[in-house]
């Protein structure tokens, strides 16, 4: 397939880490390829039977729910002119788990909405992606396809975002892309900045994200290692009161054979590892968090193992989540999840439990 952008895809990215290469590369249906010009769609439809045991509430429920990652439709374009490429992407995000809220208004994002610009100096994006910030963090893990912790009752479930990452918001950005150095991949870029400090407040830079990629085969071990970075500054112009908003990602993935052994994790100020949004934060407070997975492929088989922690000043909470997970691929294109999670949140300046839930999840997953 022909489509540099799809390649370069968040969800793109997410189906190779998910489904290994072979599938990844599958993922796309190619509508048109002529005289330098392409374009495709790619899906990707899930569903699970989800069993929740409530020990605060005391409850049980059963329901039927998407998985970590949405619904989703995609749509890619690239086209050679001379020593460029222009291409660009828009993907559509839905939930189902609104079904009975919104019978037939089902809630429909748009997180990528971007063209890039392809040549020898490597890539420019411009428009709204996912942030370089906690990206292969989260792209990485183990257990995207799948379930993981509690989420918001009409939304996805949140997998391990606030249990050993934070969200890397799609959000408005002009980003650089290096060419792929002996394996070191560099991207830079000024994202659209969040108003933490209130009404009466200034964003005098953009918030700047970063993240480096290296991968190399060292005698047959596939390694991967990434760091990556946030800045931003928001000041109260009223009160003279400021927020810097800071974190650094990193981690590293080690494969082989059909062992795969991954390590993660994050540390922030000013910033609850959640997702940034525009919210008034009251001081700039500390949180951090690890991701440690291993899985093994046997097959078409893949069992995986799962426990991360996040313990945060800034949100004033403390959490860990424990998963246990099978994948099971019937074919390139349709797959079978079963899944055991164990989620537990405090609050941290209490000490009172917030969320004690053991979840089992039963799913299906169709790509295209």
């Amino acid at each position: 397939m022909k489509n540099n952008n799809f390649r370069k895809s968040g969800l793109a990215m997410a189906m190779v880490a998910a489904m290994g290469a072979s599938a990844g590369a599958n993922a796309a249906v190619e509508v048109y390829n002529e005289d330098g010009t392409s374009f495709s769609v790619d899906g990707y439809f899930n569903a699970f039977f989800v069993n929740r045991d409530d020990k605060i509430a005391d409850t049980r429920s059963s329901d039927v729910k998407m998985g970590f990652l949405p619904n989703t439709i995609g749509f890619n374009f690239s086209k050679e002119m001379g020593e460029l490429t222009l291409g660009g992407r828009s993907s559509f995000w839905s939930t189902i788990n609104d079904s009975l809220q919104s019978p037939t208004d089902t809630a429909i994002d748009v997180r990528q909405l971007y063209a890039t610009v392809d040549g020898s100096f490597g890539q420019v994006l411009i428009g709204k992606d996912f942030g370089l910030y906690a990206r292969n963090n989260i792209f990485l893990d183990e257990i995207l396809m799948g379930f993981g912790s509690p989420g918001a009752p009409t939304g996805v479930s949140f997998g391990n975002i606030r249990t050993g990452y934070p969200y890397p918001n799609p959000s408005a950005q002009i980003t650089y892309r290096t060419p792929d150095m002996g394996g070191l991949k560099v991207a830079a870029g000024i994202l659209e900045p969040a108003n933490t400090t209130g009404a009466t407040s200034e964003q005098s830079a953009p918030r700047f994200e970063a993240e480096a990629t290296y991968a190399a085969d060292l005698s047959g071990v596939a390694l991967t290692a990434w760091v990556n970075g946030r800045y931003q500054s928001s000041e109260n112009v009223t009160t003279s009161e400021s927020i810097d908003s800071t974190g650094v990602g990193y981690g590293v993935k080690a494969a082989v054979a059909g062992l795969s052994l991954t390590a993660s994790g994050f540390t922030s100020k000013g910033d609850v590892p959640v997702l940034i949004t525009d919210a008034t934060l009251a001081s700039e407070e500390d949180a951090d968090g690890f991701l440690v997975q291993g899985s093994y492929t046997l097959g078409s088989n893949r069992l995986v193992l799962s426990y991360g922690e996040t313990d945060s000043e800034q949100g004033d909470f403390e959490s860990e989540s424990t998963t246990i997970g099978v994948f099971h691929d019937v074919n390139s294109n349709f797959k079978l999840v079963a899944e055991y999670n164990m989620f537990e949140q405090t609050v941290k300046s209490s000490g009172a439990d917030a969320v004690d839930a053991d979840t089992v999840a039963l799913g299906a997953i169709v790509t295209f």
